[in-house]
Parts: structure tokens; sequence; C-alpha cells
């Protein structure tokens, strides 16, 4: 129902809160030794995949860069009223973050927002994300696309935005 509803109505917190209940506390410590990005792709992709609706794509080379989960409408059931989706994911470490797994667990949004190597992530996340709507819709022409960062603090917790076409200033 998560992935449906991020399908329909374009809401990520139910399938963030899902992961985080449901998918993170599957994992233990000896996890972490393998722990990165692709790990948390593919729990999302785990929800998310349905070929009926959608070509679902994993490092589409969008523009000379690459989106790491794209979901775009067949074109089959393009007058089905889903959105068309770019999600970019990025992972930062406990260690990397400075935190132990139950303090990140405890974490406000604010709390976990404002830590630098989330922050870092984030950022970088909305970058990679930025340009990726004009492409695709050159390719494509009738998409409905929303785009989302997301960003993994260890197995605990995750912080996602909805990103726009926007002029990403680096400072």
């Amino acid at each position: 129902m998560a992935a449906e509803k991020l399908y329909m109505t374009g809401e990520m917190q139910p399938l963030c809160d899902f992961v985080e209940q449901r998918y993170f506390k599957v994992f233990h410590n000896r996890d972490y030794r393998w722990a990165n990005e692709l790990t948390v792709k593919t729990a999302f992709l785990t929800l998310l995949y349905n070929d009926i609706l959608y070509v679902m794509d994993s490092e589409k080379e969008i523009s000379r860069r690459y989106a790491d989960l794209t979901m775009i409408r067949r074109p089959d059931t393009r007058q089905v009223k889903v959105f068309d989706i770019l999600i970019e994911f990025k992972f930062v470490s406990l260690s990397d973050a400075g935190i132990s797994g139950r303090d990140a667990a405890s974490l406000t949004l604010d709390a976990l927002k404002s830590i630098p190597a989330m922050e870092t992530a984030m950022c970088d996340a909305r970058i990679q994300t930025s340009g990726y709507g004009d492409a695709l819709n050159r390719k494509y022409k009738t998409l409905n696309l929303r785009r989302y960062a997301v960003v993994s603090l260890g197995y605990e917790r995750i912080w996602w935005e909805e990103t726009a076409d926007t002029k990403i200033r680096i400072s």
C-alpha cells in the first residue's frame, strides 16, 4: 500500500516509514560490513517493483549522468493516473555521522538534518536529480515526473525530499 501511495499521490513518507520500521529492523551489526547506497536502493526496489505499470531502470543513463532508480510509465499505461518517478539514493554510515545506532534511531527529523554528513549527502542527491526532468521529457514527451532524494543514516533513519529542476548553487 505504501508503494501504491507513491505511485498514485507522490507520497514518499509511508514508504520510508515502512522501510525504517520493517526492512531496516531485519539488518544487524554484521550487515553493516556491506552496507551502502545499493543496499538501500535494493530495499526500495523490492517494494516499488511493478513491471506492469513501469519500465523499471537502475542506473539509467540520462544526459551522461546516471539516475539511481527510474520508474517510467509503460507506453500502454500512459492513461493510468500514476506518476513517473526518479529516486536518487545516498547512504551515510553511522561512523561517518559520528553517532551510534541507538542514538540515530531516536533523532528528530531536525536533528537528523543537522548532521553534517547527512547535509552533504542530501545536497549531493539534490544536485544529481537536478536537470533530469528536461532530459527525460525530451525523450518521453508525456511524463508526469516526480523526483526524490533519499538519504539513509545507516539502517536506522531515512531523510527524503522531493526535488525539482532548479539551479542549485554550489559554494
